[in-house]
């Protein structure tokens, strides 16, 4: 990975998971799953060295099993930033990085060389916390040098939206301006609100929302609930939607809390199960994955499998996900834990859990400028930040 930077100002890190209460639906409980979805299976534990598997299944898994297992990061440091359930993380052009609380709506600021130091940048209008919705998933604009926007996914009233925020320099420090809203009507509830954005390759913006505990809107392509979207910088469906001019990119997901691209430019979304079954999913356009009349991998016709599971979601609940060189890494929530998956082509390989119940609930995890991997706990006290060196 590239070391471009010393890490000077993460010396420190402890990780932060905001959302969901351990027990709650968030962390992968509800009901039991529907008929047709694939059995649990029983994995083997955790070894002796800290590490734990979960014996993955699926059609990918296998075929991507051959491949040594992934090596376990290093911790560099611990940034006791003293976050109020933190949620997502990007990194401004400078290093900075910029990071949402969930129940209070604010944009906090760490920048480089402040000795884990925050800032905030200001609080975004009209957000409404409420179980596990408030200000959720945060986004770069791919032309901030010349737009300065920062977008944000967050409840309202009466949706989860989206905003852009201009952020402005003033006296020499950076605060957020003017808040537009850009896209509207993603179904809100006290669980199930998705909250993951991030930008494409292509230039556009990518949503992953939840069902909002309507289960029937993840199979109905006009409903934004269940769904992967597609949008353009300014909220219009994008150009080249497989559903013609709807926002819709794929459909039949539960709740849709990561998203990350390979170096193919291959899109693989975390999501929730019910009881059984989080996945890791290979995105393509159009593709239905099922949710609600299937979970996990079962090879029903019509719809696609995961190409990855986690049978017991109290190992996972997979909210974060980052992709860096062919390694995926997930932040479990009920699993307390970073999963570490080798990906070859089109198939997962048998992933490796690492640093188990050693910081808590893992909410997000985000590449820095400098290589090394930022992982977000929130447990509800003043979470902090784990920084951690990449191997290779």
């Amino acid at each position: 990975m590239s070391k471009r930077r010393s890490l000077a100002w993460a010396a420190a890190v402890g990780i932060l998971l905001g959302g969901c209460t351990p027990a709650g639906p968030d962390a992968s409980g509800g009901t039991a799953p529907p008929a047709g979805t694939s059995p649990a299976v029983p994995g083997p534990g955790e070894s002796g060295s800290g590490a734990s598997s979960p014996g993955p299944s699926g059609p990918g898994a296998s075929s991507a099993a051959g491949r040594p297992a992934p090596a376990e990061p290093a911790v560099a440091g611990t940034i006791d930033a003293e976050l109020q359930v933190p949620w997502a993380t990007v990194f401004l052009p400078d290093g900075t990085a910029v990071v949402s609380e969930r129940d209070r709506g604010r944009l906090r600021t760490i920048a480089p060389g402040s000795g884990g130091r925050t800032g905030t940048l200001g609080t975004v209008p009209d957000v409404v916390h409420g179980g596990e919705g408030g200000l959720l998933g945060l986004a770069l604009s791919p032309d901030f040098a010349s737009d300065r926007y920062l977008y944000a996914y967050f409840t309202a009233a009466r949706d989860n939206r989206i905003a852009r925020l201009r952020l402005e320099e003033r006296g020499g420090e950076l605060q957020l301006g003017p808040a537009e809203v850009i896209f509207t009507g993603i179904p809100k509830a006290r669980t199930h609100n998705g909250g993951r954005i991030r930008f494409g390759p292509d230039g556009y913006l990518y949503v992953g929302t939840g069902d909002a505990q309507r289960q029937e809107q993840s199979q109905d392509r006009e409903a934004l609930g269940g769904k992967i979207l597609r949008i353009t910088a300014d909220g219009s469906p994008a150009p080249g939607n497989p559903f013609g001019g709807n926002p819709v990119y794929s459909l039949g997901h539960r709740n849709v809390q990561g998203l990350a691209w390979d170096s193919a430019g291959r899109l693989w979304a975390s999501e929730f199960g019910p009881d059984v079954n989080d996945e890791l999913n290979l995105i393509v356009p159009g593709g239905n994955y099922g949710w609600p009349e299937v979970t996990g991998a079962p090879r029903r016709a019509g719809f696609l499998d995961a190409k990855l599971t986690w049978p017991s979601t109290a190992d996972s609940s997979p909210s974060g996900l980052e992709i860096a060189g062919d390694t995926a890494y997930l932040g479990a929530l009920r699993g307390q834990r970073l999963w570490v998956v080798p990906l070859s082509g089109e198939f997962a390989g048998d992933p490796v859990g690492y640093f188990t119940r050693q910081y808590g609930r893992i909410r997000d995890v985000a590449l820095a400028p400098d290589g090394r991997l930022w992982m977000l706990n929130n447990n509800k006290n003043p979470d902090s930040v784990l920084v951690l060196e990449l191997p290779g």
